[in-house]
């Protein structure tokens, strides 16, 4: 038994030009949702959804996303790495499941069983990576600029799972991340390294960013050391006037941005996360087309 060509469990899995279509198609599936509209593009098709690390937002989506295109989704109450052999879990699933959707806190436990699974297997969340909250910012970026060629994404946020996710986009799209951090913080894995990505400590870099992302503070830092990290009114002020800001939920105000922030013009990220929904959809419907 071998695992699926259509694995989606780090952002470059998907070659650019399937990426291109899906981040398009969840533009077409924000259109159909808000019209009622949706293609019953999973009729038939049965989905689980394993999580065992925690959250609602994109595990919420994916249930009513399958269930909307007719679809059927089953939550399934097991966890990796305990009694079962991942391997054996993988194969008792393939009998009954046309698709895997999982959220588990390690990346390698998601590569074990899709390296096995005879069906695709779709990454919901990571502690090494978040590839679905990437695609759909990715997905509401481009309905709101019609494209997401050269645009230049900075990241004030330390190396955790959803800036390695754009810096994974970074290798896949025509996509600049600046890491923009204290130097403690960098990404330094290998793996990621391209020329596409590269690492700061200047703020001043955000100036002519098109997207800027943040992320929560590392848990081990002390007092207000970051505090010159920390995104207000003032310097989103002095952004460009078409630049998107995407604080990544859950938002600690007060640490990573400003109460104030949060109802800036430029703060779009709740309407960024409804297409969360969309381009899980569309991702989905590429999979198992």
């Amino acid at each position: 038994m071998t695992g699926s060509a259509r694995n989606f469990l780090e952002f470059y899995d998907i070659p650019e030009a399937g990426l291109r279509s899906i981040i398009a198609r969840a533009g077409e599936f924000a259109k159909a949702w808000d019209g009622n509209a949706m293609p019953q593009s999973l009729a038939g098709k049965r989905v689980a959804l394993i999580a065992d690390d925690g959250g609602w937002r994109n595990t919420t989506a994916f249930d009513l996303g399958i269930q909307a295109m007719g679809g059927i989704c089953v939550h399934v109450p097991i966890g990796f790495n305990a009694r079962e052999e991942t391997g054996d879990l993988a194969g008792y699933l393939g009998n009954w499941f046309d698709m895997l959707v999982i959220r588990t806190r390690e990346l390698a436990t998601l590569k074990a069983v899709g390296a096995v699974a005879p069906m695709p297997v779709i990454n919901a969340r990571t502690r090494s990576n978040h590839p679905c909250e990437t695609l759909g910012d990715l997905g509401y970026i481009n309905s709101r600029r019609g494209s997401i060629d050269r645009l230049k994404v900075v990241g004030v946020a330390a190396d955790a799972n959803i800036l390695r996710s754009w810096v994974e986009a970074s290798i896949a799209l025509p996509v600049e991340v600046v890491q923009v951090y204290p130097e403690r913080w960098h990404i330094r894995d290998a793996a990621l390294l391209n020329r596409r990505f590269r690492v700061s400590t200047d703020m001043g870099e955000l100036l002519d960013a098109d997207i800027v992302i943040t992320d929560s503070w590392p848990g081990d830092v002390a007092g207000d050391a970051l505090a010159g990290y920390r995104i207000g009114t003032d310097l989103l002020d002095r952004l460009r006037k078409d630049a998107i800001f995407l604080p990544c939920p859950p938002v600690r105000r007060g640490e990573e941005v400003t109460t104030e922030a949060m109802e800036h013009l430029l703060c779009q990220s709740r309407a960024a996360k409804a297409f969360l929904l969309h381009a899980q959809n569309a991702l989905m419907e590429w999979i198992l087309a």
